[in-house]
């Protein structure tokens, strides 16, 4: 994209594209929550976010107190100055300098009980959202696989990172700073009282338009920043999907395609962020504008009564001060009505995930499973994850301990579903799975997964070492031990051909290592974890022949003496099978071995011939 294009296309933003543009954001923000706001005040929610507070509550009472009395100073400084501007017209210079020493020592101890405020408040936010933040994280882990099916991991982060972090924002800055802007409103206004109330009048009469400005401002600039928002995280959004899809781009030549439709989306973000601007330029503009006419005012009408001795010059002074300090709250009040609306809905968003309830959890009563055999039943097990949608249908399977049992049929047959039922991310709807005679939901979840092993066909590693990756599913496991289970899946050598070894770290989701690299490390993750039950999820579909023999031999030594059920598309994963389970449309059709299957030229066989017999070994009949 060159320079002189893309000014061409700024040229073309004509009031129509705007309108387009705009309507293509809509469809975007159809149906999004994470920018909605709520009330702008809470009881419930305010109450509910103070019960993380709690615990720091000494430290939150101490900064108040230190904003107390920084607010006081503050309010006091103005009539200092003014005693001693009289001090100088009456020609009394040792109370001038006395009155200057007051107010330096004054404005030092404001200084010091200010920044023990700022610092006090900075530790208990940070804290505080510390706390919420491990909340979250230990909560998401307790809920299962469906609630993470069904929310996006973009949403997610959007609680954990953006939500928390406006929590932040509040609990610093906003819970003392909004104490602190009233707190100097109330106190300038009994000072201004207490120093001259006709001078006080002269101010207050111009509240109403004070007031009528701030709800304008206060009424639109909820959408106006809200639609900011509400752009940035669809440009985010787009970000993160063009870069994970830079390949795919490439591939299909859409760089300049992506890059108008970005366009698009900048634009609509700064034409927000200048409706956002217009409406502070109107607001702030203005009440600068009231505060130097109440200014103005102030030293016409304090003029007047000074040349008729019915004022002194300092307590003018004094005034000018104090109107001058006057509408600094309340534009800071108008600046935190945002932060506090957004605060309530980022509460709102962050309590509803903390209130979703697991749905998969130990019953009551559940006991630890302690050592398996390996021993497996499906009891007339029926599920469905949709009321109306049927996944599985009275499915029996019967696995003795040692058996490996494997599962086939086309995609949607109902074969991940099984295994994900024997590893308990779900419940069954009917029937019952047996592990050892006794249903896997009487007893507890980490007992009985800790126990088994599960290799994905998608594999994921962490952040991290090699070492760190395999030793995952058993942490206590010796260097010793890392490197025999590496030998045994074939991984050391390539392992060993890295200039660091079993050092070496891992790129975001094992980017630096090839399909095949990975599956071979979850094999080593899986072995060295020593389940009894074995779940092998399409765990060879994507890796090439001369990996897949590799693999192999290192499936024979995994599942020596190990319950293993197998799911997979190669032949040579499941010819050696005690027993193959052939599904369709959730209902088992057909079981024996390999060779009674085929004898049968049922199901099965039509599979293997149309679907398998390109991959099969010369040696396979």
């Amino acid at each position: 994209m060159t320079h002189s294009a893309l000014k061409w296309r700024r040229r073309q933003d004509t009031p129509e594209a705007r309108r387009q543009r705009e309507a293509k954001i809509a469809l975007l923000l159809y149906g999004g929550d994470d920018d909605v706001l709520g009330k702008a005040y809470d009881s419930r929610l305010l109450a509910r976010l103070f019960t993380y507070i709690r615990p720091y509550r000494r430290q939150l009472i101490l900064a108040v107190l230190f904003m107390a009395v920084s607010t006081g100073l503050s309010v006091s400084g103005p009539w200092f100055v003014g005693q001693a501007v009289d001090a100088v017209s009456a020609g009394h210079f040792t109370a001038l300098y006395q009155w200057a020493l007051i107010f330096a020592g004054v404005s030092v101890v404001e200084w010091i009980t200010n920044r023990q405020r700022i610092h006090i408040m900075a530790f208990v936010g940070t804290r505080v959202v510390t706390d919420v933040r491990s909340h979250l994280f230990r909560h998401l882990h307790t809920l299962s696989l469906n609630f993470h099916n069904n929310m996006s991991v973009g949403r997610l982060m959007s609680r954990l990172i953006g939500d928390v972090g406006v929590l932040q924002e509040f609990l610093t800055w906003s819970i003392t700073g909004l104490a602190r802007s009233l707190f100097n409103l109330i106190g300038i206004a009994v000072a201004m009282l207490l120093l001259e109330w006709r001078l006080a009048l002269v101010v207050f009469s111009l509240l109403p338009v004070m007031i009528f400005l701030t709800n304008y401002w206060r009424r639109h600039v909820r959408d106006a920043y809200r639609a900011t928002r509400q752009r940035l995280s669809i440009i985010n959004g787009y970000l993160n999907e063009s870069i994970s899809g830079i390949r795919v781009t490439k591939s299909f030549n859409r760089e300049l395609h992506n890059f108008w439709h970005f366009d698009d989306l900048n634009r609509s973000f700064f034409d927000a962020n200048v409706r956002a601007s217009k409406l502070s330029a109107v607001f702030f503009p203005g009440v600068d504008f009231i505060g130097s006419l109440a200014m103005a005012l102030v030293v016409a009408v304090g003029g007047w009564l000074v040349m008729g001795d019915a004022l002194t010059a300092g307590v003018l002074v004094s005034f000018v001060l104090y109107v001058d300090r006057f509408f600094d709250p309340i534009r800071e009040l108008a600046q935190r009505y945002n932060t506090f609306q957004s605060t309530m809905a980022s509460s709102e968003r962050v309590f509803a995930l903390l209130d979703t309830p697991p749905d998969l959890t130990d019953m009551a009563g559940a006991v630890d499973i302690g050592p398996i055999e390996g021993r497996v039943d499906f009891e007339h097990v029926t599920f469905h994850y949709k009321d109306d949608e049927p996944v599985l249908d009275a499915v029996s399977i019967h696995a003795a301990p040692g058996q490996r049992i494997a599962l086939v049929g086309e995609t949607g047959a109902g074969k991940s579903t099984v295994v994900r039922l024997l590893a308990r991310f779900y419940d069954v709807t009917g029937g019952a799975v047996m592990v050892d005679g006794r249903d896997v939901r009487n007893v507890t979840l980490a007992s009985l997964r800790s126990q088994m092993g599960i290799v994905l066909q998608d594999t994921f590693l962490f952040g991290g070492t090699i070492a760190d990756n395999i030793r995952y599913g058993r942490l206590d496991a010796s260097d010793d031990e890392v490197i025999a289970a590496a030998r045994a899946v074939g991984a050391h050598d390539f392992i060993m051909a890295l200039p660091e070894g079993y050092a070496a770290q891992v790129e975001e989701n094992g980017g630096n290592f090839s399909t095949g690299q990975r599956q071979i490390l979850s094999f080593a993750r899986a072995l060295l974890a020593d389940p009894c039950i074995l779940i092998l999820d399409e765990a060879t579909s994507s890796v090439d022949t001369a990996t897949e023999q590799i693999i192999q031999r290192a499936m024979d030594t995994l599942m020596a003496g190990r319950t293993s059920f197998v799911i997979a598309h190669r032949l040579s994963t499941i010819v050696n099978a005690d027993q193959i389970v052939v599904m369709e449309h959730g209902r088992i059709v057909e079981r024996g071995s390999h060779q009674e299957l085929l004898a049968k030229q049922g199901y099965y066989y039509n599979l293997y011939t149309m679907q398998w017999q390109r991959h099969a070994h010369a040696d396979v009949p």
